[in-house]
């Protein structure tokens, strides 16, 4: 590696660590002609899949996007950043996985929603909201009726309002058998 204070050609690394997360190693190098010292980041280098906009258009895929995504989604929601971390992780490794070198923004938005509906249903409706266009309310309750139905019993925030309950998809059936 070249240094960057005087240009000579031959540096030598001091100390190495790896990150936290153990997706980067910090180098601290040494210059052999001037003594300068300075730090480089290794990461490993994926080639991620192209993505294809609906209009037809072709990206480089961009984390921050993806990141972004998921921030305005879970916006003033009750997630911690680690959990927000994991989740594009997650999508970020599922592109990894697929052997295809153009990918569909669709399919990227699917996996995001799979995500989303895993940390935080009102997220997800969000996304899902501008992600499948939604135009009135009974798209809305369309999409609600799907959630609830397709949810096991678990414990989240209700999607709306009222108290945090388990949830019980049979509870309505029963109250009206009676």
């Amino acid at each position: 590696m070249h240094c960057p204070f005087c240009q000579h050609d031959n540096t030598r690394v001091i100390d190495s660590r790896v990150s936290e997360d153990g997706a980067t190693i910090r180098r601290r190098r040494e210059c052999e002609a001037c003594g300068e010292r300075f730090s480089t980041l290794e990461t490993v280098e994926l080639k991620l899949p192209a993505i294809i906009k609906g209009d037809g258009r072709r990206e480089h895929f961009d984390a921050r996007k993806l990141r972004h995504g998921f921030d305005r989604a879970l916006h003033k929601r009750p997630v911690s950043e680690e959990q927000i971390e994991a989740a594009v992780r997650a999508v970020v490794h599922q592109l990894r996985m697929t052997t295809e070198r153009e990918l569909a923004s669709r399919r990227v938005g699917e996996f995001v929603m799979a995500e989303l509906r895993k940390l935080d249903h009102v997220a997800f409706v969000r996304f899902a909201s501008v992600y499948r266009s939604f135009e009135d309310v009974a798209d809305f309750r369309e999409e609600l009726d799907r959630l609830e139905r397709e949810l096991p019993s678990e414990t989240q925030l209700p999607l709306l309002g009222g108290e945090v309950v388990p949830f019980d998809r049979h509870a309505d059936k029963d109250k009206k058998k009676r």
